[in-house]
């Protein structure tokens, strides 16, 4: 007992020692170029394009071509999704694809919101951007940045728009009214590829701060997840003062003296301060943190050192593409879902969405790029970049949703983000929160608002 009781002391004063050190510093705003060749000397051309998604005949038809082609094999007798995509559910979903998903259809719904591309560091960057249809008398709407994450893309924003941009006609408060501004990280859907290698998070966060400017905004909000939520937590390191809040649902913590107290066993958790739920999501910790991890980052591996070995075969079979990206939708969802034959897909999505989603990396062919992504975030290894050692001095929000790949405790989120404001165990919902949850995502975003303009 006495033993326990120094080891934590010390441990404790370890922690206090570690998470005091507040040192506030930013990322230097430098500048890059990222297309073809050398950059060219004549100023780019900073204007602002309407877009708008197109298909044709000749893009369906090649698509029913590739489907009609696909050659299946049988899954192992009970296996379900622990293998990965269960190919028997996974003819379930080409049928539909196939026969009664309309594209067309998707098309004209992806253009319900206004798209706009606009060169930045030498790629054509595309975005959405949605104005409220209707504003208060007298009152100005907050600009909200949202930016996706692998596998998802702009898409997964469609449903929480209208509740941010148009709250009374949803039954929400007007008290906060948004302009949302969605755009593609590069190499993904409708935004350019580098052409150069080490186009990463930091490099994407200057990239839409620079889009932000463009579009007149010297202060916003900016929220993400998944790889979202690196790029947003990187303009914050990186510019401050135009950053009026920060809200997140998904945290990257690497150096965190935190992450190791788990390791300790539930006893210490306690005296150390976590939750009672905080420990249900992390126990039993082999099972919920380590094996979990061990099934779920395979496709990291791969994707972080040879992203373009298996992007060769992603980007010339659909429905390998759909396989390999809808098995996240599954088990990212929540764990459990490997336990069915159809992995769940269908209990939050509709196969519609879900395709439509597919269809934007299909059709742009950017599975390739996209997984780049991985390479050039995480291809040096952890903590080598400056941004990961540094913390974010900007007012932040944290939405813990409980099917979360990995579960961030309010303790580990405030040693990377000490003015986090608001921390919110969230009813349900897993790892595409606004896709899956958008409105309990949404209402935690206002709450977070609420409590940043007290600030």
């Amino acid at each position: 007992m006495w033993l326990e009781l120094i080891l934590a002391s010390v441990l404790g004063f370890v922690i206090y020692w570690f998470v005091s050190r507040d040192k506030e510093e930013t990322l230097p705003l430098e500048d890059g170029w990222w297309g073809p060749g050398s950059k060219p000397s004549a100023k780019e051309d900073e204007s602002i394009r309407p877009f708008k998604v197109e298909t044709s005949d000749e893009e369906i038809k090649d698509l029913h071509q590739r489907i009609d082609r696909f050659r299946a094999s049988p899954p192992l007798e009970g296996s379900r999704f622990h293998y990965g995509f269960n190919s028997s559910y996974l003819k379930k979903v080409v049928s539909f694809w196939r026969n009664e998903f309309d594209w067309r259809k998707q098309v004209e719904i992806l253009n319900q919101y206004p798209h706009f591309k606009t060169k930045i560091e030498g790629l054509d960057i595309h975005f959405i951007h949605v104005k409220p249809p209707q504003l208060p008398s007298g009152r100005t709407p907050k600009p909200l940045l949202m930016v996706h994450g692998w596998p998802g893309s702009f898409y997964e924003f469609y449903k929480i728009i209208p509740l941010l941009t148009d709250p009374k006609t949803h039954g929400l408060s007007d008290e906060h009214v948004f302009e949302v501004i969605c755009p593609s990280i590069p190499g993904y859907g409708f935004s350019e590829a580098s052409s150069k290698k080490g186009l990463n998070s930091v490099a994407t966060a200057r990239i839409f701060y620079k889009l932000m400017s463009r579009l007149g905004f010297q202060k916003f909000y900016i929220q993400g997840g998944d790889w979202g939520s690196l790029i947003c937590t990187n303009i914050a390191q990186m510019v401050p003062n135009h950053v009026k809040g920060l809200h997140l649902n998904m945290a990257f913590i690497s150096r965190n003296i935190y992450s190791l107290t788990p390791l300790l066993g539930q006893r210490f958790g306690r005296f150390l301060g976590y939750t009672e739920k905080d420990l249900e999501l992390l126990y039993p910790f082999k099972e919920k943190v380590f094996y979990s991890i061990m099934r779920e980052s395979g496709y990291l591996h791969i994707q972080a050192t040879k992203p373009d070995t298996v992007g060769c075969a992603l980007n010339d079979s659909p429905v390998g593409l759909a396989a390999y990206i809808l098995e996240k939708f599954s088990t990212w969802t929540k764990s459990e879902y490997r336990e069915l034959e159809d992995g769940g897909l269908e209990r939050k999505f509709s196969l519609e969405d879900l395709l439509t989603n597919i269809m934007i990396y299909w059709t742009t062919g950017t599975i390739v790029s996209s997984q780049r992504f991985y390479k050039e975030n995480l291809g040096q290894g952890v903590m080598v970049h400056r941004h990961e050692g540094m913390k974010v001095f900007v007012p932040t929000g944290y939405s813990a949703f409980p099917s979360e790949l990995l579960h961030a405790p309010e303790k580990w989120v405030k040693v990377k983000y000490p003015k986090l404001i608001s921390y919110s165990y969230m009813e349900r919902g897993g790892h595409f929160a606004a896709f899956e949850e958008p409105k309990l995502l949404a209402q935690d975003i206002r709450k977070f608002v609420s409590l940043a303009e007290l600030q």
